[in-house]
This record gives C-alpha cells, sequence and structure tokens, in this order.
C-alpha cells in the first residue's frame, strides 16, 4: 500500500508541487453496470408523443411540429416513421435498455427495419440486428 491507505490500482495523476512532478493515485472504484433506456427507445416514445399531438389537433401537420420543436421536416418524417413498426416490435423497442453505455440498436437501422412492408419480415430482421 502507498500512503494515505491508496492502492496503486487506480489512475495516476500528474501533480505539479513547485519544479517537481509528481504522481499521486487515486482510490480504485469499481463502477457499477449503469442501465438505462436506449436512445431508440426514446425516439420512438417521441414519435408517440408527436403522432398523438397531430391526431389531438395539438399541432396541425409534421410541419407544423417541425416548426415549433426547430427540427427539419424530413428528422420529423424519420421520427413518426417509426411507428411503421409492428405493435409487438415497438413494444420491445420500448423496453430496450442501453447497459454500461452500450446501444443495443442504431435508430438508423431501426428505420431500415421499419421500411420493411411485412411485419413479419419486420420480425426476422429485428431478431438478426438485436442478436
Amino acid at each position: 500500500m502507498s500512503e494515505g491507505g491508496y492502492v496503486l490500482k487506480g489512475t495516476l495523476h500528474r501533480v505539479r508541487r513547485g519544479k517537481a512532478i509528481a504522481f499521486v493515485s487515486q482510490p480504485f472504484v469499481t463502477q457499477a453496470t449503469v442501465r438505462r433506456p436506449a436512445k431508440v427507445a426514446k425516439m420512438l416514445a417521441l414519435a408517440h408523443h408527436l403522432q398523438h399531438a397531430i391526431e389531438r389537433g395539438i399541432a396541425h401537420d409534421r410541419a407544423d411540429v417541425a416548426r415549433r420543436l426547430g427540427l427539419t421536416r424530413a428528422r420529423v418524417t424519420q421520427l413518426l416513421d417509426l411507428l411503421l413498426l409492428a405493435p409487438d416490435l415497438q413494444a420491445g423497442v420500448l423496453a430496450l435498455d442501453a447497459v454500461g453505455g452500450n446501444e443495443p440498436i442504431t435508430e438508423r437501422r431501426l428505420r431500415g427495419v421499419a421500411s420493411i412492408h411485412s411485419w413479419q419480415k419486420q420480425r426476422v430482421e429485428l431478431e438478426t440486428l438485436l442478436r
């Protein structure tokens, strides 16, 4: 053990003291695995929210949504295209977690799955992407 009860397993940081440079050890801390909702889950939830706003008359159309949010109409269309996924796939996507910062699937790939017209083919494609 080094001074102060620290184990020299952590990161060493340079500390300038006068003209000499010393290396000071930091305590070794293991990080717990962080789980949070996946970005695609958040984007799909946002798409549902936007569609609901259009259906209730809060926003007139996609262009109105884009203006209010400061997005392009193309981006709003990309988000709303996620709603073309099969309902059971949407439920699965909403339940996805990013573990330790690793996203299970990108939104771009998910949009590719959503562009498939057959829900059965969507299921097969998404299953292969999530392996």
